[in-house]
């Protein structure tokens, strides 16, 4: 059985105010032009459909778009929701769906009643297990804690409690959205620990052939049966490093598992620029990022005047800035009473200035106007203590 697994669509994200719906439309081109021509069984999507609860309505209708589409080509498409997704509101009309092959599994109640598919090796049992908030679902699975480990192993009991009533031979996949240990975090996850931890560990996907990971955003694999297939779209610089990708995964008629990485579409390549900025504006080599949405993190140790619009001159879809300017190392273990002992007001405001501009301190326009303010604070200062006696 081939199968195409991809997660974390997050339909009606922007990047940086930019909208993606458009790169999210080409998205959903690319994953059905693939279920077509590459002959896909099943397509899988584990989670975070939506950026939000109450998504807007452009992504609703692109989301109605791509089932409508899905059922057309008579692909079976089996959907779990993510932390990001609203349960309830994705699952309405679930057992009507299941009608058109579209089957939406968003309630941990029925985590272990699989959808079944067959090829000509037999069957293939499809278990959904939706985000598991642990807090709201321990009590409905009869797990021993209200921890990430707990509720995902009480919800994988009852996946193998199932299978273990099926044929011999019943090969099962399982999809999780989950924080999986050995999986590499980026910034644009949102946090889901629970006190303090939110990693399970791989052997709670024992004993099922495949489990087909949401939540990370990049693809990876944790071993051969459990893998992350990734977001189809970068959603934070921090994923400038990414191949965006699916799963293209054959489940052979012994569980043996093969997956081949199938390119997503790239709206804009992400850049990462570090440097002063007169570098930046005059670097030939920088040229290849002149097209890119564009992350700059400037070290002059003064702030230069104008910045981003100077950068957007040279790179037009620069959407991040950020300082770090370069600044002589500090004595760390010197306390704050040490570094000021025997220094006077001026002195202490002088260093100040020099601190933040990375070494730069004022020139002899603002050193008279930090001595007036220093003055006139000393004249308040003693006004008040004579108007005391």
């Amino acid at each position: 059985m081939r199968i195409l697994h991809t997660s974390d669509w997050h339909l009606g994200r922007s990047f940086h105010r930019v909208g993606l719906l458009d790169a999210q439309r080409a998205f959903v081109d690319h994953l059905v032009r693939t279920a077509r021509e590459r002959s896909v069984d099943a397509v899988l999507v584990a989670g975070d459909v939506y950026d939000r609860a109450v998504p807007p309505l452009a992504a609703v209708e692109l989301f109605d778009e791509a089932l409508h589409r899905l059922a057309g080509i008579g692909v079976p498409t089996v959907m779990i929701s993510g932390n990001h997704d609203s349960a309830r509101r994705l699952g309405v009309g679930a057992r009507l769906i299941d009608r058109a092959g579209i089957h939406l599994r968003t309630d941990p109640a029925s985590c272990g009643t699989p959808v079944v598919l067959a090829d000509e090796h037999g069957d293939v049992a499809l278990y959904g297990l939706p985000y598991l908030e642990p807090a709201l679902v321990k009590d409905t699975l009869g797990a021993r804690a209200a921890g990430h480990a707990a509720v995902l192993e009480a919800a994988m009991d009852r996946v193998r409690a199932d299978l273990a009533a099926r044929p011999a031979g019943t090969r099962s996949v399982v999809l999780a959205h989950a924080f999986v240990s050995g999986g590499a975090a980026s910034d644009s996850e949102r946090d889901i620990t629970v006190g303090g931890v939110a990693a399970v560990p791989p052997e709670t996907f024992d004993g099922v052939d495949y489990a087909a990971l949401g939540h990370l955003h990049g693809c990876q694999t944790i071993n051969e049966r459990v893998r992350y297939s990734g977001s189809p779209l970068a959603y934070s610089f921090s994923e400038a490093d990414h191949r965006k990708t699916m799963w293209l995964v054959d489940l052979g008629a012994d569980g043996s598992v093969t997956g081949e990485r199938v390119d997503c579409p790239v709206p804009r390549p992400l850049a990462r620029l570090r440097g002063r900025l007169d570098e930046l504006l005059e670097d030939p080599a920088l040229e290849r990022h002149e097209e890119s949405w564009t992350e700059v993190t400037l070290t002059d140790s003064v702030r230069p005047d104008d910045p981003m619009a100077r950068l957007a001159r040279r790179f037009p879809h620069v959407l991040s800035l950020v300082f770090e300017p370069d600044r002589a190392p500090e004595d760390d273990l010197a306390s704050y009473a040490q570094r000021l002992r025997g220094r006077s007001d001026r002195q202490i405001a002088e260093d100040f200035v020099a601190h933040v501009r990375g070494g730069h301190g004022p020139d002899e326009h603002e050193r008279a106007v930090l001595t007036d303010a220093l003055d006139a604070v000393r004249l308040d200062r003693t006004e008040r203590e004579e108007a005391a006696r």
